[in-house]
């Protein structure tokens, strides 16, 4: 220590080449393990400095072999120096301060419920939301297993309001220590080394804190092969692992890289390339799993969770422009856009699969008492989860369906007549062209039933659940439109229209008047025994269609209150009108019970036993 002392004394700014030269070699001489920045002493630190500054001056003034010599030494240590200090602060880095912040929105972005972003290995059993739905067989879901479910996503994990936080990935004063070096290697000529240093160290840092985040290496055949359920856990833990590894990753590598550099190596372009060296093949490995998504094959139950991946992607852009906003590190920028682009290519095509999907599911086995079929249900419930993507899809669905409103060449296909419907957006005219093809298939379906009035019945069903779906969800309703909506309605009430002329005409016929007076006789007028075939016929009648629409089922409860409503109202009084007129001749002769086995209050109670789906018909009572 007399030599720093010595300097110390005798000059109060930079020290003379001779003594500078001295510093540097008296720290050559020491062991590797002397490092001049673990010192304690700051004023070491800054005699080494300002001896690398002096000798630099010099070498740039006057030429001399001794200069050479003692930048060379000197550099060769500002290098372990360097080396030293971001190894020691990248071991002690804690990667839990990716996930914490004072900013409530941007922690709930993150959506953490579960201790872990990992988009490979061994997954748990992923908490959502579940549409209990399954698409009959040959329905195009892709599985190949005639089923599907789809998965309601959270909307709030792809959007958000948050943009990068930066985070100290070393500390300020280990970024200050940094800068001091590069500073002067790059003053020395020694630019390229000080930045091959940086790169490497860094590099592996930023490749340690993806595997803590649980990124691990996925190929596109790695996760092509992978089952869809596993898929859809993935893309929900990639889209929060890729806010972290944009927004606050790649942000922060960046800034400390400017912080450290602070411009210096703006002269080159090779080391201007570092930061993208740095982080390029994570960047490419967290890239590749919406790659591998965007190009899987399509089936319309990946369509919500490429959703997901198209607004998470599409969300974290603006970010990625800021944090790659040079000529080096736009190939990321144009690989993410790629991505989103052809995400957006896959929706595209899977709402066309979709359509198609639903024009040719082929049941053909009728569902038990013309209740509302699977297929209904399904699609109704994706189109409901459509609605909640309107933004995204609106921006993304410019054309209409089905190339100039015709499907192929097929005969047997509906044209879609929208002379009325001018105005509506594309996605509103695929949503509608869907209901479109959805209703002709429910019409085939219709044919199997041997009863014309079940056929009915299936087909008020189900559109009236249609109609009702579209009604519960206000996203829906606005993109479809009242018009169309009137449409269904008008559909759903002509097939229960039909339906009461198909089971109720024949039934009323039998409690007319014709044929029953007789004329030019002496009787009272009426003939007693076509009037006892009228009331074995009407009793006959009511009591098997009593049997078998007992066992049909209406789900909708203020629906089967209607159509009983509505039955009642031809039912009733023509069968109080008729008994009132002619029950005194039945009384009159034998066994009159035999005829006039139900009371006018006995079919109001029967009535109430339509439709509720039984199993096993109940008994007709009677008073």
């Amino acid at each position: 220590m007399e030599t720093t002392e010595k300097i110390s004394g005798e000059n109060s700014d930079v020290p003379p080449l001779e003594t500078a030269e001295k510093i540097i070699l008296r720290w050559d001489s020491q062991e590797e393990k002397n490092l001049i920045f673990q010192s304690s002493d700051r004023e070491e630190v800054n005699q080494y400095l300002k001896a690398v500054d002096e000798i630099t001056n010099q070498l740039s003034s006057i030429s001399s072999s001794s200069s050479s010599s003692m930048i060379q030494i000197a550099m060769a240590r500002l290098e372990d120096e360097f080396r030293n200090i971001l190894l020691s602060q990248t071991l002690n880095f804690q990667s839990d301060s990716l996930l914490l912040d004072s900013s409530s929105s941007f922690a709930s972005s993150l959506e953490e419920d579960d201790s872990s972003l990992s988009i490979g290995g061994q997954e748990e059993e992923e908490e959502n939301h579940q549409l209990d739905l399954v698409l009959p067989d040959g329905s195009g879901s892709g599985s190949g297993s005639g089923s599907s479910r789809l998965t309601r996503s959270r909307r709030s994990s792809s959007k958000s309001t948050t943009s990068i936080r930066e985070i100290d990935l070393v500390s300020l004063e280990a970024v200050n220590d940094l800068r001091s070096i590069a500073k002067r290697m790059f003053v020395a000529g020694f630019s390229r080394e000080c930045v091959q240093v940086y790169g490497n160290i860094r590099k592996s840092a930023i490749e340690a804190i993806f595997k803590q985040l649980g990124i691990v290496k996925l190929g596109i055949g790695d996760v092509q092969r992978l089952d869809w359920e596993v898929v859809e856990v993935k893309i929900r833990r990639w889209i929060r692992a890729a806010k972290v590894c944009v927004r606050v990753v790649f942000a922060s590598e960046k800034r400390l890289y400017e912080l450290i550099f602070d411009g210096e190596d703006d002269e080159e372009e090779g080391e201007r390339s570092c930061f993208m060296e740095i982080v390029k093949d994570s960047a490419l490995e967290l890239f590749n799993f919406p790659e591998a998504i965007s190009i899987s094959r399509r089936s319309p139950e990946k369509l919500f969770k490429i959703l997901d991946l198209h607004d998470a992607l599409t969300d974290l852009l603006p970010d990625m422009e800021e944090i790659f906003n040079t000529e080096t590190s736009e190939s990321i920028l144009v690989q993410a856009t790629g991505i989103q682009s052809r995400l957006g290519d896959a929706v595209r095509g899977i709402l066309v699969e979709f359509e198609n999907a639903v024009f040719r599911e082929p049941s053909v086995v009728p569902v038990p008492g013309g209740t509302i079929h699977p297929l209904t249900r399904y699609v109704m419930n994706y189109l409901n989860l459509i609605s909640d993507y309107k933004q995204t899809l609106v921006d993304l669905i410019m054309s209409k369906p089905c190339a100039g409103l015709k499907c192929t060449n097929d005969p047997n296909k509906p044209d879609m007549d929208l002379t009325e419907l001018q105005g509506l957006s594309p996605l509103a005219l695929h949503l509608i062209w869907t209901m479109v093809m959805l209703r002709f298939n429910l019409e085939e379906k219709s044919l199997h039933y041997k009863d014309e009035a079940l056929s009915h019945i299936f087909i008020m069903n189900n559109i009236h659940y249609i109609v009702q779906k579209v009604k519960s969800s206000p996203e829906l309703r606005e993109i479809i439109g009242d018009l169309y909506l009137r449409a269904l309605t008008g559909i759903f009430r002509q097939a229960a229209t039909k339906y009461q002329r198909a089971t109720w005409v024949r039934v009323l016929s039998s409690l007319r008047d014709e044929g029953l007076h007789v004329s030019g006789s002496f009787s009272s007028g009426v003939s007693k025994s076509a009037l006892k075939e009228r009331f074995k016929a009407f009793n006959t009648m009511f009591e098997e269609v009593h049997r078998i629409q007992s066992s049909w089922s209406v789900p909708d409860t203020q629906l089967r209150e209607e159509l009983r409503i509505a039955l009642s109202e031809h039912l009733i009084p023509a069968y109080r009108s008729f008994i009132g007129r002619f029950r005194g001749h039945i009384e009159s002769g034998r066994h009159p019970e035999n005829y006039l086995k139900y009371s006018v209050e006995d079919l109001e109670t029967a009535v109430l036993d339509f439709f509720e789906g039984y199993t096993t018909a109940p008994h007709l009572r009677r008073r």
